[in-house]
């Protein structure tokens, strides 16, 4: 269990709502989690148990049906999905699709998809990268060409999260191809639009039970009105969410790398070796030194940035910065827990050893480490 008695972002409303995500996490999520990583996938149950609790999009506003909370209730389901070692697209939903239907969304928008979002019963994607484009947004090749009252949506998509279970995905597409970046729109796909097709769900290193799909779009025709925000501001509106998408892996990460610490000492406290323990050594106590110490600081800013977030004082370059160091924090702390396993460490058997995979890809996706000094630098 996460230990939040130090924590300064959040308050008692926020512990009592974290009382019920524990709860909610040890019915529905916790007994499946090998399921989950066997199948690829989280069933709709599972969604629907997290809708009943109040765990989906918490801060969609009452006046949009919602319950109006903060981002730090967000934050808590984050943290703790991350840290019983879930890699389920609940985040994604909460932390960045949510934002897009609530601010950019017309009210026929908003009224057809926030309700079902809430309740589990709509299940939402994002749709940017491309199998020949990565980070570079700008670079996309999906086109949505106008047809009368309608567009014509015709590319693919890859390495997109919630692929399999969305019931509606905002595709990242090229309106206006010459206008490069300027030509970027939003476009809404809802499953079962014909010329729509998913892909396989792709088989990845880690983060199994995360549904990640190839999706196609072959001469898909949606009305107008399925456009998100504004025609030709899709870049903008991409740029303006993330500082809380990068924070939002920040935040998982930090959890992550906690309970993979935390294995390392309930792992290296029972193995006996040498007439001891492996704790006793100097090696192993010097080094889980080091990694709490990292840990302790690495709290104190998820807790720093996460106020000045919920205050709407973050910066990119600071949520970017956020995102470069817990995600490279989270893959030592793995990486040295993992080896203090030892042989068991390699063993799928042992919960280190899906930590330690699924940590790998947060240094890549929501823009890699590289971008991110990029990012940074330019603020500099």
């Amino acid at each position: 269990m996460l230990d939040t008695t130090t924590r300064t972002a959040y308050n008692e409303d926020h512990a009592m709502f974290r009382d019920t995500v524990r709860k909610v996490f040890e019915q529905h999520m916790i007994p499946h989690l090998a399921r989950h990583e066997e199948e690829g996938i989280v069933g709709r149950e599972a969604w629907k148990a997290l809708g009943d609790a109040g765990m989906l999009c918490p801060t969609i506003s009452e006046e949009n049906g919602g319950l109006g909370l903060d981002f730090g209730y967000n934050a808590v389901i984050a943290e703790e999905l991350s840290y019983i070692g879930s890699s389920a697209g609940f985040t994604l939903q909460n932390d960045i699709t949510c934002n897009y239907f609530e601010r950019l969304g017309t009210e026929e928008q908003k009224a057809k998809y926030l309700p079902g979002m809430m309740t589990g019963d709509v299940i939402t994607a994002i749709a940017m990268t491309e199998p020949g484009t990565g980070s570079d947004l700008q670079g996309i090749t999906t086109t949505a060409k106008k047809d009368g009252d309608h567009y014509i949506v015709n590319g693919s998509k890859t390495y997109i999260t919630n692929g399999q279970n969305a019931d509606v995905v905002i595709v990242v597409a090229k309106t206006d191809p010459a206008q490069g970046a300027k030509g970027t729109s939003l476009i809404l796909v809802d499953a079962g639009t014909e010329g729509f097709e998913r892909g396989r769900n792709l088989d990845k290193i880690g983060q199994h039970s995360a549904d990640t799909s190839e999706l196609f779009f072959n001469d898909v025709r949606v009305p107008q009105s399925n456009l998100l925000g504004q025609e030709g501001r899709g870049f903008v509106h991409l740029m303006e969410e993330l500082p809380q998408e990068r924070l939002s892996i920040a935040i998982g990460c930090q959890a992550g790398a906690q309970r993979a610490f935390d294995e390392a000492v309930s792992f290296t406290k029972d193995r006996k070796a040498f007439g001891g323990t492996v704790f006793e050594f100097q090696n192993t106590k010097f080094t889980l030194a080091g990694l709490a110490a990292e840990l302790q600081v690495g709290w104190a800013h998820i807790d720093w940035a996460l106020k000045r977030h919920i205050a709407g004082e973050l910066t990119t370059a600071e949520a970017s910065a956020a995102k470069l160091w817990h995600t490279e924090l989270q893959g030592r702390v793995c990486d040295a827990a993992l080896q203090l396993h030892g042989g068991a460490g390699y063993m799928n058997e042992y919960l280190i050893a899906r930590l330690w995979r699924d940590a790998r890809v947060t240094r890549i996706f929501g823009g890699t480490s590289e971008i991110m000094k990029e990012v940074i630098s330019r603020s500099l």
